[in-house]
Formats: structure tokens, sequence, C-alpha cells
């Protein structure tokens, strides 16, 4: 906070025909006087403001790397494939079928005799069966860690008072 004074001179003279008292410009209080000549001082207050550096700070991060398991449950289809041979007449091609887990593709095949009839030679089933297996699988965790390190500075001359 900077005080600045402001100095000046006030003429005061007593009017005694109309019995007024002269008043002061500076406090506005009525001040009894004959012809004087009084100074008058003002203060006047103003604010100023300036970055002052109080401390510094470092922030620095470290990266922990650990090994771990993981556990899952891996699901793993298998298809057994068999022909089951039929070789019966049929009026027309059979369309698959599934039954429960079984697929069955049914293989017509025309056959030139007298007459033309389909002869139902074979089937090949699809089996589908499903197992589950429990598997450790070792993988790369990394994790960061901030340290932050306050320094204290006791004064550091700003910017304005190292350029007088």
């Amino acid at each position: 906070m900077a005080v600045h004074k402001v100095a000046g001179w006030l003429n005061l003279w007593n009017d005694a025909e109309s019995g007024s008292l002269p008043v002061s410009k500076t406090t506005g209080v009525a001040m009894r006087t004959n012809n004087e000549t009084v100074q008058i001082i003002e203060e006047t207050a103003t604010v100023e403001k300036r970055d002052v550096v109080t401390g510094r700070v470092r922030v620095s991060t470290k990266t922990q790397v650990s090994e771990e398991l993981l556990n899952s449950e891996l699901a793993r289809q298998d298809v057994s494939v068999s022909r089951v041979p039929i070789n019966r007449d049929v009026e027309a091609a059979p369309a698959i079928r599934i039954e429960g887990d079984l697929t069955i593709i049914p293989v017509v095949e025309e056959v030139l005799v007298v007459e033309k009839r389909l002869v139902l030679r074979e089937e090949i089933h699809i089996r589908q069966t499903t197992s589950t297996q429990s598997v450790e699988i070792p993988v790369t965790l990394r994790k960061q860690h901030a340290a932050i390190e306050r320094d204290d500075v006791t004064e550091i001359p700003s910017k304005e008072e190292s350029d007088q």
C-alpha cells in the first residue's frame, strides 16, 4: 500500500457581516479563523499488486511394473464328422435338420434305372461339443505414482525490483 501526501494552501477569512464560518474543503468541518492562511494536508491511499514467488513445486511420476496372473475361462468347440450309410429310396431330398447338438446333412444321388428314383446314400452327422479350460496368462500391468516436492523461497525479487 502506498500513501501519497498532497499539500495545499487554503485561505480562510471571517465573514462578520453574514455570520457564517468558512468550511474546510478537505474535511467538510467549519473552522473559526481571522483572515488566516492554514496549510491543509490530505493523505490518499492506493493499493498496488505485484507477483511474488513464495515457492516452487516439482511433480515427477514413476511407473511401477508388476507381473500378475490373470485367470480366465476359454471356450472351445470341437466338431466330429461321421458318415452314416442309409441306401434308402426317397421321393424328395430331405432337408438339413438339427437334433440337439447334432446337425444332419442328407446326401442324395440320382440313379438311372428304368425309372428314375432318389436313393438316400448316406447322412453326414456333425456333432458339436463344448468344453471349457482354465488358463493362467502372465501379463504386465503398469501403475504411475506422482511425487510432489515443494521448494520454499524466502524472497525472490520481482521483475519490477530487478529492473530498477
